[in-house]
C-alpha cells in the first residue's frame, strides 16, 4: 500500500500523510525501510527528501536519461545570488538579503523563485515591522538531490569544484554552518560573484 502510494505521487509523501491514508494499526516507517531495502541496488530507489519519501532514479544510471531533453528558463543572476543567500541563510528577510547583496532585490525576483517553487514564505520576525522570512523548499532540496539544506555544499567543497577561489579567513564575520570548513572556525562568506559565473 505504502509502494503504491508513493508511486502514485507526483510529490514526496511524508510519514503522517502515510499514516492518514493507511488501515488503523499499519506502521508506515517500517514500510518505508523495507522498501528502502527492497529497492537497494536497483534502476529505482526510494529517497528521503526532506520530511517525505519519493522513488528516484539511481543516480548511477543518470546517463540514460540524457537523450530526453527538457527547455528551461535561465535564472537571473540576481536570482541566483537571492537564492544561494537564503539557502545558506535561511530563514532570512529581505532586508538581510538586500544587506549581503549590497544592492535592492526586486519583488520580481523572488516572485519567479516562489513561482518555481524552490522558495517560500517563512515565519514572520518577532521583531519590528514583523518581516517574512524566505526558505527553501523540498521542490528546491529534489532538484539538487539534497535530503536537507545541512548537505549544501561547504567551502573546502565549493573551492575543490573550482567555484570560490582560496582566500584567507575573515575575522569576525558570521558565517552560516552550512559554510563552514571543517577545520575552521571562522571561514569568509564568499561573495555571490565568486559562487556563479556570469552567463
Amino acid at each position: 500500500m505504502v509502494e503504491a502510494i508513493l508511486f502514485a505521487s507526483s510529490r514526496p509523501v511524508t510519514v503522517r500523510d502515510l499514516a492518514e491514508r493507511l488501515p488503523a494499526g499499519c506502521d508506515p516507517a517500517e514500510a518505508l525501510a523495507g522498501l528502502r531495502r527492497a529497492y537497494a541496488g536497483r534502476g529505482v530507489v526510494l529517497e528521503r527528501i526532506g520530511d517525505g519519501y519519493a522513488f528516484r532514479t539511481a543516480p548511477d544510471l543518470s546517463f540514460l536519461l540524457q537523450t530526453e531533453t527538457v527547455e528551461q528558463r535561465r535564472l537571473s543572476r540576481a536570482a541566483i545570488e537571492t537564492l544561494a543567500i537564503i539557502a545558506y541563510h535561511q530563514p532570512v528577510t529581505r532586508a538581510e538579503i538586500e544587506e549581503i547583496r549590497g544592492v535592492a532585490v526586486s519583488r520580481g525576483t523572488l516572485d519567479q523563485l516562489i513561482e518555481m517553487e524552490w522558495v517560500r514564505i517563512g515565519r514572520r520576525r518577532m521583531t519590528p515591522g514583523r518581516p517574512a522570512t524566505f526558505v527553501v523548499t523540498e521542490t528546491f532540496l529534489d532538484h539538487f538531490g539534497l535530503e536537507s539544506a545541512r548537505d549544501l555544499p561547504g567551502l573546502a567543497e565549493l573551492r575543490a569544484a573550482g567555484l570560490l577561489e582560496s582566500r584567507p579567513p575573515v575575522e569576525g564575520l558570521r558565517v552560516p554552518l552550512a559554510l563552514r570548513d571543517e577545520d575552521d572556525d571562522i571561514a569568509a562568506t564568499p561573495p555571490p560573484e565568486d559562487l556563479f559565473e556570469d552567463d
